[in-house]
């Protein structure tokens, strides 16, 4: 067996680091990978978090070496005490993602590298004397967040360290475009495509009222980032007026929606659930959507 390093990130890390980290996504979501730039620039700056990214104080990335290879990595974050940092964030630090080999024959002791990390993350967050310790898997990739149920040797490790997992969980559903329900006019209903909060909103109104809306985001993809994903979009939201359940409205509006994205060259479209929404989660799946994965989010450190 080989010596294990563990260390601080260096630039002449990143092909590997990357590789590891697109490894990952690929068990998670079909058709997406991010780039080498895609990787530094989360290292350096999360953009898409423009209310926590601010409050961010520290940022270090550790990786574990062997063989000349990186087999695990992890990016850690300490958030500042200041009262102008959200209350659930202020003073606390956090493995914003850790990703690692898997165990396997030609890599026997690839558990040992990724608890020897994972005791450097620790300690790293001991030294930093935050009031509550943290853990995620929000690689910089579309889609993945929490800890996705495709991956047990991260899930593993989190477990042995003594992280628990505290918050909710999530469904995230995948359909193709072609799937959906096709683009029909509907008695006494118009639509309207408007900007809305999360993308693109396309509103159903009747006789003056507001029926219900969904919105669909297709700049996933960020060509400044370089990021592969193109031909995919997600539901931003989807909001149905209570009296016009059971009417089919949300399949009506999926059928806009879809033909939106066929203009756009869009083959796919996901959604995300909280696992207790199972009418919302019914809506999808009878309109073509079929599960892609569930996944945890907020996981803290409980020891014994």
């Amino acid at each position: 067996m080989s010596a294990i390093e563990v260390r601080p990130f260096r630039r002449d890390d990143r092909d590997q680091l990357t590789d590891l980290i697109n490894a990952h996504v690929a068990a998670v979501v079909p058709g997406v990978s991010v780039s080498v730039n895609t990787v530094l620039s989360d290292m350096e700056r999360q953009p898409g978090e423009s209310f926590t990214d601010p409050w961010v104080s520290e940022r270090v990335t550790l990786v574990a070496v062997q063989r000349g290879s990186v087999v695990a990595a992890a990016h850690l974050l300490r958030y500042r005490a200041d009262a102008d940092v959200g209350e659930c964030y202020r003073d606390i630090g956090e493995i914003d993602w850790f990703v690692r080999q898997p165990p396997a024959s030609f890599w026997p002791d690839s558990d040992e590298a990724a608890d020897l990390l994972m005791s450097a993350c620790l300690a790293r967050l001991a030294r930093w004397n935050v009031r509550a310790r943290y853990a995620s898997a929000d690689v910089p990739a579309p889609v993945v967040y929490g800890l996705p149920r495709n991956w047990p040797h991260i899930r593993a490790v989190f477990e042995r360290a003594g992280f628990r997992h505290t918050g909710d969980t999530e469904v995230i559903l995948i359909a193709r475009v072609a799937d959906l329900p096709p683009c029909e006019p509907r008695a006494g209903v118009t639509v309207e495509r408007t900007l809305g909060e999360c993308g693109t909103r396309f509103t159903a109104y009747a006789d003056g009222r507001t029926l219900g809306f969904i919105e669909v985001d297709t700049s996933l993809a960020r060509p400044e980032r370089h990021t592969r994903a193109a031909g995919l979009a997600d539901i931003g939201n989807l909001h149905i007026d209570p009296e016009q359940y059971g009417q089919g409205l949300e399949h009506w509006l999926l059928g806009q929606a879809a033909d939106w994205l066929r203009l756009c060259g869009v083959d796919r479209l996901l959604a995300y659930e909280p696992a207790t929404d199972r009418t919302m989660i019914g809506h999808l799946t009878s309109a073509g959507f079929r599960e892609l994965t569930r996944t945890d989010r907020r996981w803290e450190h409980r020891p014994g």
